[in-house]
């Protein structure tokens, strides 16, 4: 009895120190300490090869090449290299620290291979880039799971090959497999990307029928389809239909209403997410300083950014390219380039936002610098890059540097140029006067021609004068949107420039029948974090009086000076007298005159407009800012004007 006793005592000691030492061993990967674990239980890990995995779970996580080289020789000289759970976690392991090639090696080695290796493999190509070589894995398998379905529509929706990932669902359901949050997840976002309303909308009455409405996970990328396809109140009603929010629900909320141009309402709901407590991330803050930018609100996005550095987000590239567009946008070049560098770590994308923004503001010399810089660092310049380099070109009237780029990224960096590239460059031959050239661009390139480049090539044909080639232009811009007003617009003008009132009135008639309409002229600008708005006219705000008295004041001095209204500029049948009278009231001089009364003297006054600034206000401001000893900065849909002591930035090439 006492011998059963003692060997029964013996027996749970043993079991009680082998679990011990196996929580020690554990507890020790877990920490990185993977010398110490294989040297302190070499005996155990001999004994019990499948601690291997906890030793490479580490190394995984280190993400050591050289110990995870060093770990597969032992398992190579323990005998357990065709076990195949040990296997499996080689696998993850050289897939996750970027060993794809070792991974594919070892794969093709393994006597024996289960879904899970196929899985892995799978996965690792997704996230080296290579999906013709997880689809092919894919299409080898014999036997598929949930996750095998799960793992190659997510890599298809991540590639954007958004249709094969639905038809791949249709697939998954034909062989019995039912989607599940994750399936959904992924799905969800490959409408998102085909802006697919109908296919989104047979997707959402599967999530309700299957119950997963109440998943977080699937209601925020329901209501991330929805806003992205341009449904924001179906969108917003399926996270009003949550049970909780998370900060991925309020980032799909925030995120959705930037992308349909609802930036007041973004600010509104960022300030609603931080007073019911939720902490907003770096997804968060990008969206929330997008909407600065589009506003042009620099009082309320420096606020952001001053919470960017609290929330300790100021490390993030993203946030830091989006502060750097911000900031541009609000006409603070110097805080973009402050941004730019005082960033520790960079890539493609920011140095992309600091050349865009150098092109923005008229600084095509600038932005040229720093790509050669930015290639001196050997980071390897994108599709956005020269978009950025060509838009740059375009406003300085470099047009032989803005060819040698558009060469070099088709010869050295063998990029595609995609139809934004085509439309830099017919505006940089456009504004060149190279309109013949430019048209030919258009009608010979490889990608299909949309509104935007053949308004583009209009609009050169506008300061260019070229009646002809305008009205063919149009025809094309019509044929596309018949409701477009661009062509309208831009036609009447030169029309009016060779004071052809027949043709001004018949294009006016036209747009009356089809019921086009012109969009207003809209000037703005932030004082003290307050918005103020004006158009041509305007008689709402509660100042206009005050300002009509400034504007006669400062008219009359201006004309002391030298200045002469451009009433050519006015694209109305009227005397000149009322054409003065309405060039007086454009929207941005309104905005002006309203900043110069109500600003300190010596501070720079911002004011942003939705159109393209006229001729006769380009002349006026530049009198004003000579006169009033003033920095005046007008962002126009176009790029930014800094006037200075009677000059323009642009140099008067715009």
């Amino acid at each position: 009895m006492s011998c059963l006793r003692f060997f029964s005592k013996t027996a749970t000691e043993v079991v009680a120190n082998f679990i011990d030492s196996t929580k020690e061993f554990i507890n020790l990967c877990s920490k990185g300490h993977i010398k110490e674990a294989f040297n302190r239980f070499k005996s155990e890990i001999w004994s019990d090869p499948t601690l291997f995995s906890h030793l490479i779970q580490s190394c995984t996580l280190k993400k050591s090449l050289s110990f995870s080289k060093q770990l597969h020789s032992l398992i190579v000289t323990s005998g357990c290299s065709s076990n195949n759970f040990i296997c499996n976690h080689l696998l993850n392991m050289y897939s996750k620290i970027g060993q794809l090639q070792t991974a594919v090696t070892l794969f093709g080695v393994m006597p024996r291979r289960n879904i899970m290796s196929c899985n892995i493999m799978i996965n690792a190509n997704v996230q080296s880039g290579d999906l013709e070589g997880a689809r092919k894995v894919f299409d080898g398998m014999t036997k598929r799971n949930i996750a095998t379905w799960n793992a190659m529509v997510a890599g298809l929706v991540q590639f954007e090959f958004n249709e094969e990932g639905l038809r791949l669902l249709s697939e998954m359901h034909q062989v019995g497999f039912l989607p599940d949050e994750f399936t959904l997840g992924s799905v969800l976002r490959g409408c998102a990307g085909l802006r697919g309303l109908d296919a989104g909308r047979q997707i959402h009455c599967y999530v309700m029928k299957g119950g997963f409405e109440l998943d977080l996970v699937v209601g925020s990328s329901l209501a991330h389809m929805y806003m992205k396809s341009g449904s924001l109140v179906e969108g917003e009603k399926v996270i009003r239909l949550m049970p909780i929010r998370n900060v991925i629900a309020w980032n799909t909320l925030i995120a959705g209403k930037a992308q349909n141009g609802h930036a007041e309402d973004v600010l509104d709901q960022y300030n609603l997410m931080r007073m019911v407590g939720f902490r907003p991330d770096k997804i968060t803050f990008v969206s929330v300083i997008s909407s600065c930018s589009e506003l042009a609100t620099l009082g309320q996005g420096q606020q952001i950014h001053a919470e960017v550095v609290k929330a300790g987000a100021s490390l993030d590239v993203g946030v830091i390219s989006s502060l750097i567009s911000m900031y541009s946008r609000c006409g603070c070049l110097d805080d973009s380039m402050k941004a730019f560098l005082e960033c520790e770590y960079s890539d493609v994308v920011l140095w992309s936002s600091m050349i865009a923004a150098y092109g923005f503001h008229g600084k095509g010399e600038e932005a040229i610098n720093l790509f050669e810089q930015m290639e001196q660092k050997e980071f390897e310049a994108n599709d956005v890059t020269f978009v950025s380099l060509l838009y740059a070109c375009s406003h300085c009237g470099l047009k032989e540097k803005g060819m040698e780029f558009f060469d070099l990224m088709v010869k050295k960096y063998r990029l595609k140029p995609r139809l934004e590239h085509y439309t830099c460059v017919v505006d940089l031959l456009g504004r060149c006067g190279c309109l013949d050239e430019a048209e030919a661009l258009i009608r010979n390139m490889p990608v299909k021609a949309d509104t935007i480049i053949w308004k583009t090539l209009l609009s050169a044909c506008k300061i260019h004068k070229s009646t002809d080639m305008a009205g063919r232009i149009a025809e094309e811009v019509l044929k596309l949107n018949p409701r477009d007003a661009a062509p309208y617009v831009l036609l009447s003008n030169i029309h009016a420039s060779a004071k052809r009132w027949q043709g001004v009135s018949e294009l006016r008639e036209a747009m009356r029948e089809r019921n086009v309409k012109k969009e207003p002229g809209v000037s703005w600008l932030e004082i003290k974090n307050q918005v103020h708005q004006f158009t041509m006219g305007d008689k709402s705000h509660p100042s206009s009086m005050e300002i009509d008295l400034y504007l006669e004041e400062l008219t009359s001095e201006m004309k002391l000076r030298g200045y002469v209204p451009d009433t050519g500029a006015d694209m109305h049948d009227m005397d000149n007298e009322e054409k003065e009278y309405n060039l007086k009231h454009h929207s941005e001089k309104l905005a002006i005159a309203f900043a110069l009364m109500n600003t300190p003297t010596g501070v720079p006054i911002r004011v942003m407009k939705n159109l393209r600034v006229c001729s006769d206000c380009h002349v006026a401001i530049k009198y004003i800012s000579a006169i009033k000893n003033r920095e005046i900065i007008v962002r126009d849909a176009s790029r930014f004007h800094h006037f200075r002591n009677g000059k323009c930035s642009c140099g008067d090439y715009w």
